[in-house]
């Protein structure tokens, strides 16, 4: 899968990825079209997130002989969506890596102030001990972002990833600002933020558009 990639983040421009993200920043799109467009994006996505994992050597038996092959090393992975359009990209993930363990975190950004609250958190007792794919479809302001991996760093994470959708260069910045070491996956950067904190020209509020709520 084609990607380019920039101090830290990596867009990811497979044609499959920019068409079905054009139909889904439509805004005639429909929510049921949307929602499938998401979930089959995210797995496109998950491909590339996952294209570093340290493998370990195995012996199998085929039908035909015994053969030397390979499987993933160490312990399963973590995905971890933020609530609620992140769960818009579970599901695409988990088709690929159906072992993958799932922490979820609920956070509200406030309409008024663009400040990120907490309301929900549930993770894997051992999930210091895993590598952590942060999922939301838009890294807008980044403060849910930000606010999500502190979360997971105060549970002694380390191994940290995010992906999302469509990402604003405002986001981006303030993302790898606060934690510089966690790598970006997205299908986009797009222009800029507007004055209510939403990416331009972006593709509206995804959990909106996700749910049919508006």
């Amino acid at each position: 899968m084609k990607t380019k990639a920039m101090d830290g983040v990596t867009v990811v421009s497979h044609p499959l990825v920019q068409h079905k993200l054009t139909i889904m920043r439509r805004k005639e799109t429909s929510t049921a079209s949307f929602r499938e467009l998401l979930r089959e994006i995210s797995t496109l996505l998950c491909y590339e997130v996952t294209r570093d994992l340290p493998l370990e050597p195995v012996e199998i038996e085929t039908p035909v002989a015994r053969s030397a092959g390979v499987r993933l090393e160490g312990k399963k992975l973590v995905l971890a969506p933020i609530l609620r359009a992140g769960m818009g990209l579970l599901d695409g993930m988990l088709e690929l890596i159906p072992a993958a363990r799932v922490a979820h975190i609920g956070l509200y950004r406030d309409p008024e102030t663009l400040v990120a609250f907490e309301y929900y958190f549930k993770a894997p007792e051992d999930i210091a001990d895993r590598l952590v794919v942060v999922i939301d479809p838009m890294l807008a302001t980044a403060n849910t972002a930000v606010a999500a991996i502190d979360r997971f760093k105060e549970r002694g994470v380390r191994n940290l990833r995010f992906v999302c959708l469509v990402a604003s260069p405002e986001g981006i910045e303030r993302l790898r600002a606060h934690h510089p070491e966690v790598p970006i996956w997205t299908a986009s950067i797009d222009e800029r933020l507007n004055e209510h904190g939403y990416i331009v020209p972006g593709l509206g509020d995804a959990g909106d558009r996700l749910y049919g709520t508006r």
